[in-house]
């Protein structure tokens, strides 16, 4: 969908500098360039160099009228999710990405199409459905460029099925209906870790948590006030990168501040991050943040060594003192590339079980609920291979003994920052005492452990600066 009093808005503000969005295919042509989903064979300096990191899905894509930026996109379930958001500034120089409000606009309206569509991606017929009804929904949830609501499965598809706008005009456009029963509050605070371990004395190992504050509020009125609060213990890292959903009313500048990108100094802002929001009647996202947390949950040493027609195996886990030992599950897999079936296998575990896959390719080892008391794990073994055929797993990064161990995990009622959300704290400024009720989870995503006897893809701190 394209709108042209946006894009006037955008050529005003850039003047002779502005790049027009192209036609929806030589746009879309580009978009896939870009995301390498086409040529990727071919090596183009501007794309694929390696000084060139993106860290976020905002990119800059070239056109034959010059580079459109910032481009949000992103890949779901086989789909790519993209919009241009408006910058409210030159874009000579570049502004930082926090300062874009267009981008958070634009990501909550993408996450919501997401949010709709998903549930039918098994379906092509329903998904094909769904997609031919996003045009009449997009007219609703943004009628001429500025996101109103983000939640489109909360909209009528038809236009026959819409109801006339709320007669009270206090009601937001993002609260789509009005709730009538007890009062209740549900938050829940999901992080996600991600990392690459190496265990080399001449290369850092990188790790990351993204948490997102997930509500559910079904209060009566057309406007209700709520003010909610995350804290973080005593000595607990600072949330960084925030960004906060767009019916919050007012929030402390020095809490946006904060970046992963800038070295942290004592000034940081540390808590409680207060949030004071009207609630839209479905649940949302209230914000998402980064944190940089002194250690990783698990740490791990990955050793394979070819011997012969052989492969020795070590894997040692740990799981930091710091961490809650009570997993809804745990388990370590270990994938072998380019190689045939495994037709022999020997090993030896200090906890847990070992299992094979059923294309022989791949050792799940199950660790369970539970470390032992002394929360370390080991696992030693040999493994020699049949003859590869077409169905067994390939990969050009994990050639020789270039391999790696990955993670899986899920903590509930655990966040790494620490951070959690205080009940008491939790305002409501409508009638009746609501039920409130708080949680937290920790889970893996993209927890790779190294092969520590083989060159591994390494990301240099050097790099990040």
């Amino acid at each position: 969908r394209r709108y042209p009093t946006v894009e006037i808005r955008a050529e005003t503000f850039n003047g002779s500098t502005h790049v027009p969005v192209p036609s929806d295919s030589t746009f879309l042509k580009a978009l896939l360039f870009e995301l390498r989903l086409v040529d990727d064979h071919i090596f183009v300096e501007h794309r694929d160099t390696c000084t060139r990191i993106n860290h976020s899905s905002v990119y800059s894509v070239r056109t034959e009228g010059g580079d459109l930026w910032p481009v949000l996109a992103f890949q779901k379930s086989g789909l790519i999710y993209a919009c241009l958001p408006l910058v409210e500034e030159t874009l000579e120089p570049r502004p930082p990405l926090l300062t874009v409000s267009g981008l958070s606009q634009g990501l909550a309206l993408l996450l919501g199409i997401v949010d709709y569509i998903s549930p039918s991606r098994k379906n092509e017929a329903e998904m094909t459905a769904k997609i031919g009804q996003l045009r009449n929904l997009l007219i609703q949830a943004c009628p001429l460029g500025t996101p109103l609501n983000t939640n489109i499965r909360s909209l009528n598809s038809s236009f026959d099925d819409i109801q006339e706008m709320p007669t009270d005009e206090n009601q937001p456009a993002w609260r789509s209906s009005t709730y009538k029963g007890k009062p209740q509050v549900n938050v829940c605070i999901t992080e996600k870790v991600k990392c690459m371990q190496y265990d080399k004395r001449d290369v850092v190992d990188v790790w990351q948590v993204y948490g997102a504050v997930n509500c559910k509020c079904d209060i009566e009125g057309s406007a209700p006030n709520v003010t909610l609060s995350l804290n973080l213990p005593t000595n607990g890292p600072p949330l960084q990168d925030i960004v906060v959903h767009h019916c919050v009313t007012s929030v402390d500048p020095a809490m946006l501040m904060s970046s992963s990108a800038e070295p942290l100094d004592d000034s940081v802002y540390n808590g409680p991050y207060k949030f004071p929001f009207i609630p839209p009647s479905d649940s949302f996202n209230l914000c998402y943040y980064t944190s940089q947390v002194p250690v990783p949950p698990i740490l791990g040493c990955y050793q394979l060594i070819e011997e012969g027609s052989q492969l020795k195996i070590t894997v040692n886990l740990k799981l930091h003192e710091s961490i809650k030992n009570s997993f809804a599950y745990c388990e370590a897999r270990i994938p072998f590339f380019n190689r045939g079936p495994i037709a022999q296998l020997e090993y030896k575990v200090s906890y847990g079980q070992l299992d094979l896959s059923r294309e022989k390719s791949l050792l799940v080892w199950i660790i369970g609920q539970k470390f032992p008391k002394s929360l370390e794990v080991s696992l030693t073994g040999t493994v020699s291979f049949g003859t590869a055929g077409k169905e067994h797993p390939t990969d050009y990064v994990c050639t020789g003994n270039t391999a790696y161990v990955k993670l899986y995990f899920r903590i509930p009622d655990f966040t790494l920052t620490g951070c959690y959300v205080d009940q008491h704290s939790i305002q409501i400024f409508a009638p009746g005492k609501p039920k409130i009720t708080a949680s937290g989870e920790l889970i893996s995503s993209d927890y790779y452990i190294w092969n520590s006897k083989a060159p591994a893809p390494m990301l240099y701190k050097t790099l990040l600066d």
